[in-house]
């Protein structure tokens, strides 16, 4: 089955609620700045690579990130 734009950007828009709903807000506002944005991208798109550029992060150290901040990892 293809799935159509519009099926798959109200996915992304439900995987974003649930990144949304159950990160650690007060985890993520401790980091420093750069931390924190990278946090925020990825909660509000799911691009994990963009994020680790964002953060200077490789893949690995950034998913071990995303655990301490309780986001979901959604694919």
């Amino acid at each position: 089955m293809v799935k159509s734009i519009e099926e798959i950007l109200e996915e992304e828009k439900e995987f974003r609620v649930i990144r949304r709903k159950y990160a650690n807000w007060d985890f993520i506002k401790k980091q420093p700045p750069r931390i924190r944005a990278a946090l925020e991208y990825y909660i509000e798109t799911g691009d994990i690579r963009r994020s680790c550029t964002i953060a200077k992060m490789n893949v690995t150290r950034f998913r071990n990130l995303l655990r301490e901040a309780n986001i979901p990892v959604i694919s």
